[in-house]
């Protein structure tokens, strides 16, 4: 791993290349940002905003969208996967979805030019529009708009075993969109050092969480959404 990959960090404190451990207790992350007023204020924030959503764009969306999915394929609107979230618990995560029914979907992750993906389904894709349905985890509260993305538990227990204390991420909500996706880590994890970049950075968010550093990381995705991501598909 080469110096130059800590530019594209931009101004954030992190380093790649660092064998600095992670905490190994969670009470100094606890103490500090996860307070009651501070995760009162975050749940207020991603009620108001799903709300706001549902009522302005969600209510003409879904309905297009699940029409076009179900003109090209059949099967269900929607995906539903179980998924690790906070503290370790077990909850189902929805996509619209962008896949042909097959028995791997619950296990194998989607891949570059993946031949079970449908034609609309790569649009959804490519836009993240098939992640809008996790708006009803926020409201269920499963999630968050913002926070480290949630994974299937294999893939949890694959990565702690790279990390020591990969799951230290789930101390907070798992969020729509994170710190690493809005800095364009998407898509297959296919590198060591990818799911290490992308821990350091979701530790770095849980540590430094504010609303304006929410608000921030929802900007940098929307504008990775008007520009587009090579790394969505």
């Amino acid at each position: 791993m080469t110096d130059n990959r800590r530019n594209e960090i931009g101004n954030f404190d992190i380093y790649i290349n660092s064998k600095e451990k992670p905490p190994e207790g969670n009470e100094e992350l606890l103490s500090k940002k996860l307070n009651w007023m501070n995760l009162s204020i975050k749940r207020f924030i991603d009620l108001l905003f799903a709300f706001l959503f549902m009522l302005t764009i969600g209510w003409w969306l879904f309905p297009i969208v699940a029409l076009l999915i179900k003109l090209e394929s059949s099967g269900p609107v929607f995906f539903k996967q179980e998924r690790e979230g906070i503290y370790n618990s077990s909850f189902h995560c929805y996509k619209f979805r962008s896949m042909v029914i097959n028995k791997d979907a619950n296990l194998k992750m989607a891949t570059k030019n993946d031949p079970r993906i449908t034609r609309v389904g790569k649009f959804l894709r490519k836009t993240s529009i098939d992640e809008l349905p996790q708006v009803l985890n926020i409201i269920y509260g499963n999630m968050s708009w913002v926070g480290p993305r949630p994974h299937i538990f294999i893939q949890n227990d694959a990565h702690s075993l790279e990390i020591e204390c990969y799951r230290n991420r789930h101390l907070v909500k798992p969020g729509i969109t994170g710190l690493a996706q809005a800095r364009g880590y998407r898509g297959e994890i296919d590198m060591a050092d990818s799911i290490y970049f992308r821990y350091r950075l979701d530790m770095y968010y849980i540590k430094n969480w504010t609303v304006l550093f929410d608000l921030k990381i929802i900007w940098m995705t929307a504008k990775s959404f008007i520009l587009g991501d090579e790394n969505a598909y």
